[in-house]
């Protein structure tokens, strides 16, 4: 079973917003899914291009694939830690801040076994 995994760690980017992108690809071949990153209209769609990019390359070096006949097997993200800042509010008060964090985990394999 040829497979290949990269892993984009602590991206400073919420899971949720990092996901709506992510679902977009997963299943695709990867040339049709950096055609939809590459005119996806989101700050993280660069991040999860890079990510994307490295899995290929992974396949490529390790496994000896032919990196355009690769399909995202699995693609998806997970939280990372919360940064916690503090920002002052009205009468002294003050209000917790959360700065999420994502790990991005894409997988790609042969078309045979997608």
């Amino acid at each position: 079973m040829a497979e290949a995994k990269a892993v984009a760690r602590y991206v400073r980017v919420s899971p949720r917003k990092a996901r709506i992108v992510v679902d977009q690809i997963r299943g695709k071949s990867v040339v049709q899914a950096r055609e939809i990153l590459a005119f996806t209209n989101r700050a993280v769609a660069e991040t999860v291009e890079k990510t994307l990019n490295s899995a290929v390359a992974n396949a490529e070096h390790n496994e000896h694939l032919n990196g355009n006949n690769l399909v995202i097997k699995a693609a998806f993200v997970d939280e990372g830690p919360t940064l916690k800042r503090i920002r002052p509010r009205a009468k002294g008060a003050a209000a917790r801040i959360r700065k999420r964090t994502s790990h991005i985990t894409i997988i790609v394999s042969t078309r045979e076994e997608a």
